[in-house]
């Protein structure tokens, strides 16, 4: 039994679940959201709540059925409260800056970095050491971090680079003389 699958997804005031197939339509006050699940799973909408049950007892079917409940519980929130990322940039001369829908990165290499913000994405630097990132979608929100992130990523010696603003870095002992 799937105790993530189990639970039912509560639909806030403001929301509603529309299902069509094996199709569900999700809309609230920041955005509309569609999830196809898989065949594995079916998937209902009683009384302010979605539920998703597995269609068998297949290993594959258990699999679907808790990542399918995620999924959805996913786009409640992102339709209610959206989700949001911080990133901060350490290191001499590292810095960042939106223009227009490119994030500018100057980050030690001999070019800047340009960064193309995909849609449904937001991205702001309020300050040159920090950037924000916002979206109705937790995982075009997460990639989109993710892709900046990888440009480059914090080194172990003196914390230079790119992380999240919770993440800690280990940080090693250099070379003694």
């Amino acid at each position: 039994m799937s105790r993530i699958g189990k639970k039912p997804v509560e639909l806030p005031s403001g929301v509603t679940a529309s299902v069509s197939g094996q199709t569900i339509e999700i809309k609230g006050p920041k955005d509309t959201q569609s999830f196809t699940a898989s065949d594995d799973v079916t998937i209902a909408v009683e009384d302010n709540t979605v539920k998703v049950t597995p269609r068998g007892t297949s290993k594959r079917a258990r699999q679907q059925w808790g990542m399918s409940r995620t999924v959805i519980g996913n786009m409640v929130t992102g339709v209610t409260m959206g989700f949001k990322k911080e990133l901060e940039i350490n290191g001499v001369g590292y810095r960042a800056q939106m223009q227009g829908n490119v994030l500018k990165l100057a980050l030690g290499l001999s070019h800047d970095v340009n960064f193309e913000v995909p849609n449904g994405v937001t991205v702001t630097a309020p300050k040159p050491t920090v950037i924000i990132i916002e979206g109705t979608d937790a995982q075009l929100v997460g990639q989109v971090a993710a892709n900046i992130r990888e440009w480059r990523k914090p080194e172990p010696y003196k914390g230079k680079g790119i992380k999240y603003k919770d993440e800690y870095i280990f940080r090693k002992e250099g070379k003694k003389k």
